[in-house]
């Protein structure tokens, strides 16, 4: 299941493709989110915050949007993010299903290792305290 993650790829509202074989081989938080889910858009400024801390300890994070390109678009303008956001539309549902999001609710986050295994899932809003505890997740 997760072998077909790394061969997805997505765009972005600025229109340029993301490939997600581009962050294979660093750990990797991806956040399934919407502009319309309240739980959503609360936590994406933890998450930035993550990534600012983490990033040069090679973190990544990934927000993709289970929402059509100009929602997103306005969103990201009145509220920038620091990590990329890619549209997955409601396709993404089906993928964040196929990677253990047994209900298809948001938000939804998953934490792959290095070598693209799941580490470690999160069904609703991430706390500091998953944050804090997923920095030990680096693994496979």
């Amino acid at each position: 299941m997760e072998a077909a993650l790394w061969r997805q790829t997505f765009s972005q509202v600025d229109g340029q493709i993301l490939n997600m074989a581009g962050f294979m081989g660093r750990p990797l938080v991806l956040n399934f989110w919407a502009t319309w889910c309240p739980p959503c858009v609360e936590e994406l400024p933890l998450l930035n915050a993550f990534f600012l801390k983490n990033r040069a300890k090679d973190w990544q994070v990934l927000g993709l949007a289970v929402d059509q390109a100009m929602p997103v678009k306005r969103f990201l303008e009145r509220s920038p993010l620091s990590f990329p956001v890619a549209l997955a539309g409601f396709p993404g549902v089906e993928l964040s299903r196929s990677l253990g999001n047994l209900t298809g609710a948001l938000p939804f986050s998953v934490v792959l290792g290095a070598g693209g295994a799941v580490q470690h899932r999160k069904m609703g809003k991430v706390t500091p305290a998953d944050l804090d505890a997923w920095i030990g997740l680096r693994g496979s």
